[in-house]
């Protein structure tokens, strides 16, 4: 194959459909100004067909014996079962690379 045929060849390779071109040059941007951050030690999860909800706390009386427990509920997150999904295994992988930095975490 000679130089030309070679540049050729490399040039039809990076040629891309106008979507996908689109598509390899969109780019995230983070905005983060109504962001606020919230602190919890408890969640519960529920479901139907259509939605996975999400509540998470703060369990301040952890005793033992205790019959009952007031958890404050601060936060609903509500996501399609698609977007609970992709959740489930970010959350996966996360915790599987904490856990090889700094070991098991055991729960009971």
């Amino acid at each position: 194959m000679s130089k030309d045929q070679a540049k050729e060849t490399a040039a039809r390779a990076t040629e891309q459909p106008p979507a996908q071109q689109q598509a390899a040059q969109m780019q995230v941007k983070w905005d983060d100004t109504n962001m606020k951050s919230s602190y919890a030690n408890v969640c519960n999860v529920m479901s139907t067909r259509e939605e996975v909800v999400m509540m998470f706390g703060v369990n301040q009386a952890w005793q033992a014996g205790t019959r009952e427990v007031t958890v404050q509920l601060t936060d609903r997150i509500i996501l399609s079962p698609h977007a609970a999904k992709r959740l489930s295994v970010l959350l996966t992988n996360i915790v599987k690379q904490h856990e090889e930095r700094f070991g098991q975490i055991n729960i009971n």
